[in-house]
């Protein structure tokens, strides 16, 4: 066990992810979708991204794949309500199915700025997977079509989700120890 997993409480393990992500690709094959663009938000949902299209692989589909960089929190642990493009899809998406993949839904302003974004661009139909679903802190309108699991109302780390860039490697989703934690990770944003 690493230095940095001690200082973590699992929340969501590697095998309960593994068996929601399988779950999630079956229910975007029932969606039938056609052309399919993943589009995957990052830094975040880069893990997530990665296991999902092998599972996508594993009931028949070949999506292509792309990047979006969106960030609305910077450094620090709570969004700043300003969604930036950092790295813009590549693609085009006109006509395509597209499935935009994120870490979190929680305020809900980056899947609906994304979204909407994408749509815009002539996407025929965008669909929303998130791992990680925190219902009570909407500050926008929107629903993801696919989510992994409802999260408690608490800051995660690992699979691909971070502290200040630390943690993303932790194959599992977990809680910060805050009593153990270098205070320096965090600026109590």
């Amino acid at each position: 066990m690493t230095e940095a997993s001690r200082r973590v409480r699992v929340l969501f393990d590697e095998a309960a992810i593994a068996r929601r992500n399988a779950e999630i690709a079956e229910a975007i094959v029932a969606a039938k979708p056609e052309n399919l663009l993943v589009v995957a938000v990052l830094k975040g949902s880069f893990m997530f991204a990665a296991d999902l299209l092998r599972a996508l692989h594993h009931v028949g589909l070949a999506p292509h794949v792309e990047f979006v960089h969106l960030s609305s929190y910077r450094t620090g642990t709570v969004s700043s309500g300003q969604v930036e493009i950092l790295r813009d899809v590549q693609s085009e998406v006109r006509g395509r199915d597209v499935l935009l993949v994120d870490d979190i839904l929680e305020s809900g302003r980056t899947l609906v700025f994304a979204k909407d974004l994408l749509m815009a661009r002539g996407a025929r139909r965008v669909m929303t997977a998130v791992l990680l679903e925190k219902p009570g802190k909407r500050a926008v309108t929107i629903d993801a079509d696919f989510v992994g699991f409802t999260c408690p109302d608490v800051f995660v780390v690992g699979y691909g989700m971070d502290a200040a860039h630390a943690f993303r490697q932790l194959p599992f989703v977990g809680l910060v120890d805050f009593d153990n934690a270098d205070p320096d990770l965090f600026d109590g944003g």
